[in-house]
């Protein structure tokens, strides 16, 4: 492929957050397409929206809805917008998006840099795509975690009516004391005023691949019982057994050492609460990754890692391996 024998290298010269924006740039202006593959057999309704295929596109990529129009045309089937905080805020000061091609891995500690949820609401309100976009929702980092619930509602009410499903984001480990929300208590409390707002959306929580799986029970508990959509499952990952002391940096590590995992938890959450919607998330590279994350019981995938790994035709290459293996 042309990507990855040119484009690839190339633009792994750049620094990765460099790189990053410049190919979201040229994404945002329409200079990159990919290849839509639209097969019957890769549409299902979920949430009461229409999906044409299960590969979505993870939150991370696309912050501030800058080509909130373009990931259809690359081929993906939904997009998650974000992580936005209700407060603009810079993130983790640089260097903080490390690559690690040996071992088809990424390693971010970002601190949901964006430029708010006001700002992330006009984005969203010239929206003009055919497929499901969710918008992530983090806290501000200047935000104390007892007033985490009013930091959610505000960018919730900003975002949610641009929205086709929204997804509180209390795993990132960038952001000091945010996995701290997510104990059944603290969870509640972000959750119930977002689903007591006048303007409903299909509303998702996305968890650790670090929790210990009685903590991940209890938070399917939860949500089926207050009448949460789904979880999306997981974020990136705080174990990094997987890599040697010489390549390793501080934050979150995503792709190909996260995917056991995060299918593991989907396989778990499903059989606590098989009717909540699980949206997996770790490690996808190939249409076998996307096939083991729906077998696991997950409705439909995001990448962020293998699409950087894979490039504009990523997506149509892993839908084309997933019907070959259904065929």
């Amino acid at each position: 492929m042309s990507y990855e024998r040119f484009l690839r290298p190339a633009l792994f010269r750049l620094d990765p957050e460099a790189a990053h924006n410049l190919a979201l740039w040229a994404i945002s202006h329409g200079l990159i397409r990919g290849r839509v593959l639209d097969d019957p057999r890769l549409r299902f309704s979920a949430c009461g929206l229409d999906f044409p295929n299960p590969l979505g596109l993870a939150a991370g990529v696309d912050k501030n809805g800058s080509a909130v129009n373009r990931w259809a045309g690359l081929g993906f089937g939904s997009a998650e917008i974000g992580t936005v905080t209700a407060r603009p805020q810079p993130g983790n000061v640089r260097p903080r998006l490390f690559r690690l091609p040996e071992q088809r891995a990424v390693i971010n500690r970002m601190g949901f840099n964006n430029h708010g949820a006001r700002d992330l609401a006009m984005a969203m309100s010239k929206r003009r795509t055919s497929i499901p976009v969710g918008v992530n929702l983090g806290k501000s980092k200047v935000t104390p975690l007892s007033e985490a619930p009013d930091d959610y509602l505000f960018s919730y009410r900003h975002v949610a009516r641009f929205a086709d499903y929204v997804v509180v984001n209390v795993s990132s480990p960038n952001t000091p004391g945010l996995r701290d929300l997510q104990g059944v208590s603290a969870l509640r409390d972000i959750v119930m005023p977002l689903l007591a707002e006048p303007l409903s959306r299909p509303l998702f929580v996305k968890i650790a691949p670090d929790l210990h799986l009685d903590d991940i029970t209890q938070i399917a508990m939860m949500s089926k019982e207050v009448g949460l959509a789904g979880i999306v499952a997981t974020n990136t990952t705080l174990d990094h057994s997987s890599i040697s002391a010489k390549q390793d940096q501080q934050g979150g590590l995503s792709g190909a050492p996260l995917f056991e995992k995060s299918t593991a938890i989907i396989r778990h959450i499903k059989s606590v609460a098989p009717e909540l919607v699980v949206v997996g998330v770790g490690g996808v590279f190939s249409g076998a990754d996307l096939k083991a994350k729906l077998d696991a019981g997950a409705t439909w995938v995001q990448v962020y890692t293998g699409w950087v790994y894979g490039g504009p035709l990523m997506p149509y290459r892993v839908l084309s391996e997933y019907l070959d293996l259904l065929d």
